[in-house]
């Protein structure tokens, strides 16, 4: 994870435009698509709070690139299953968390040729499952709730012809995101933190924190490539919330599993990832609630981060993620730091 403590304030005057592109949701999906970029006077933007690559974690990172936490997957065997994992335990800082919330998938850009979920491998269906099962139940003792069913999927959407603050073809920096993620929810009613916006980039699109371009998601160069995905939040000057994640296209060495899970690389990679920002934005989302403050080879990372195994080959490193049973299907995806237990886990009672 890569922790930030400063917060950043933006004026109303941002260069997103949006070009309208007329692309049929798949008829499986009900994904709407959103067609306006919102102003906003300003917008308070969290700094983000990201996923290292699978590189980034196996060493320590470059200079100018994530911080070089000394994490868990360093120094903890893999075991021989898919049995527990022994970290250390989270500790409650004093912030909010998210008691309840739909989660709202966003594509952006889809095409002909990348529809809208499909092309992510079917984010969608996993999100749908993972509300109906003990895993989200982990979170239970983070936000105080043992209610049933707190995490449902709800509506998804596209934005066709979203174009980066610094011009076509350049990277989204996280400004981007927050608008894009506003605009979201303006558009649908949806602020607040009873709502996470989780959108998705397509195949060779990059994304940075901000417009230095030294920080970011970018396989095609190497000197400032730090994370596969991240989370944050924004507000605007009247209190209107937004929760949001980002998850690049995940089939690229560095960010992809191990091989041989359920359902192929890119498929489950994609779910790794999702998982992983979903109880992250849950037990922490503003970054103030639940993470490791000890000096304990942890610090600073939330339940994700503590679980985010790896798997080394000879020629390359890859996320090790746990096969897990969600709704009938089986998946893999990270386990998540469950204090109740104090190990990596499944379930709340693994």
């Amino acid at each position: 994870m890569h922790r930030h403590i400063l917060s950043w304030i933006f004026p109303a005057s941002l260069p997103v435009c949006l070009m309208m592109v007329s692309l049929p949701a798949p008829a499986q999906q009900n994904i709407q698509p959103i067609n306006n970029v919102t102003a906003v006077s300003d917008l308070n933007v969290q700094p983000p709070i990201a996923m290292p690559t699978a590189r980034n974690q196996g060493r320590e990172a470059a200079p100018g690139a994530v911080s070089p936490f000394s994490r868990a997957a360093n120094h903890l065997p893999r075991p021989a299953n898919n049995g527990v994992r022994y970290p250390a335990d989270l500790e409650y800082q004093g912030g909010p968390t998210v008691e309840s919330a739909e989660s709202h998938a966003v594509f952006m850009n889809p095409t002909s040729q990348c529809a809208p979920n499909t092309c992510w491998g079917d984010p969608i269906g996993f999100l749908r499952d993972l509300s109906r099962t003990q895993f989200i139940d982990i979170t239970n003792q983070y936000v105080n709730s043992n209610a049933p069913e707190r995490y449902p999927d709800g509506a998804n959407y596209y934005f066709p012809g979203y174009t980066p603050s610094a011009g076509a073809g350049k990277p989204f920096t996280n400004l981007d995101m927050a608008i894009a993620a506003y605009s979201v929810a303006a558009s649908t009613g949806g602020f607040g933190t009873g709502h996470i916006y989780h959108l998705f980039l397509v195949p060779g699109q990059d994304v940075c924190f901000d417009k230095t371009f030294s920080v970011c998601y970018s396989p095609d160069n190497m000197k400032t490539w730090s994370f596969c995905a991240y989370h944050a939040a924004a507000a605007d000057s009247a209190g209107n919330v937004v929760l949001y994640t980002v998850e690049p296209y995940q089939g690229v060495a560095g960010c992809s599993v191990r091989p041989g899970t359920p359902n192929g690389q890119l498929v489950d990679s994609t779910n790794n990832v999702l998982s992983h920002e979903t109880f992250e934005t849950i037990t922490d989302p503003l970054g103030s609630a639940w993470w490791n403050s000890l000096d304990n080879g942890v610090y600073g990372e939330e339940i994700g981060d503590e679980c985010s195994f790896l798997f080394f080959t000879s020629t390359d490193v890859y996320f090790d993620p746990s096969v897990v049973r969600l709704n009938h299907k089986l998946y893999a995806a990270q386990p998540e730091y469950n204090n109740a237990v104090h190990a990596c886990t499944t379930a709340p009672a693994d």
